[in-house]
């Protein structure tokens, strides 16, 4: 049984207090084989999958698909169910550290622009997925990217 997610109400408190992120994990099938679509941190150049916070008034998954165009570029089909969940620490201004959980989000990607807001600032390139596992430094992600499995998904 699927369920249509809402749209979510944050308010300024929320905003300080909560420390949920929701992200793409942008796909593609290349010779009946996935491929992952990552990209690297402005900060350290690391490769992550696109993610941000939550934004007013927009479901987790159409939040996830924001920053999938923003920080990639990509164009396509977000499913409105988690992958997975999984968890890091964020740096932030004056050096402090936040626990963050992520809701992760498949997105299949129809097309990726050539012009899209942070292009220039980030490099992004397309893996197999025990080679996008390998690359990413949170472990409970690279679970999620290893197990995946788009065949299930319609």
């Amino acid at each position: 049984m699927r369920t249509t997610q809402i749209p979510i109400s944050v308010g300024p408190s929320q905003k300080r207090d909560v420390r949920t992120q929701f992200a793409a994990l942008c796909y593609r099938i290349v010779k009946d084989r996935p491929q992952v679509l990552l990209i690297t941190s402005r900060d350290t150049g690391r490769w992550v999958v696109p993610k941000g916070w939550p934004m007013d008034g927009v479901t987790p998954a159409k939040a996830a698909a924001a920053e999938a165009w923003e920080e990639a570029g990509v164009e396509g089909r977000v499913m409105d169910f988690v992958l997975g969940i999984y968890s890091y620490n964020k740096t932030v201004q004056n050096k402090v550290t936040l626990p963050c959980v992520v809701a992760v989000f498949p997105i299949k990607v129809k097309r990726l622009s050539d012009d899209f807001p942070e292009k220039g600032e980030r490099k992004r390139k397309w893996f197999s997925l025990k080679k996008a596992a390998a690359r990413v430094n949170e472990g409970e992600l690279a679970q999620i990217i290893a197990n995946f499995d788009p065949t299930h998904l319609r």
